[in-house]
């Protein structure tokens, strides 16, 4: 029998409200994660550029996948959506330092995001339970 698992608390945004959706999920072996955006723990959007706000998203992607006992070697599915393609590089610099030598299948479009925001990144891992 499936059972989908809601890991961590709703975020709290700058607000000061609780946001509708978990931070992360697992289905089986796999763990999804939120869409993560460069927000401090008050829910602040961090001052900086492309390349911290990414730093800053990896941070947060890195405490969502710890709920699932995952590292960032276990991501095998990435979607990021970046407010302003001209970053697109300076982006990709961050990435490669973040991940390293592994290179999960990604995704990446501009879009503008909901909230004032350069970078917001989900990703989907794959572990498989111990039990």
């Amino acid at each position: 029998m499936s059972k989908v698992e809601m890991l961590g608390q709703s975020p709290i945004a700058s607000d000061r409200q609780a946001r509708p959706l978990s931070p992360a999920t697992r289905a089986g072996d796999f763990v999804f994660v939120s869409g993560q955006v460069p927000t401090d723990d008050q829910g602040q959007v961090i001052v900086g550029g492309i390349e911290a706000q990414t730093r800053q998203v990896f941070k947060r992607i890195e405490q969502a996948l710890a709920l699932a006992d995952c590292t960032l070697a276990d991501i095998a599915k990435v979607s990021v959506w970046l407010n302003d393609a001209r970053d697109f590089g300076s982006f990709n610099r961050v990435y490669m330092e973040c991940l390293g030598d592994h290179r999960p299948a990604r995704s990446t479009v501009e879009s503008r995001l909901m909230i004032d925001a350069k970078v917001e990144i989900d990703v989907t891992a794959y572990k498989p339970r111990a039990d």
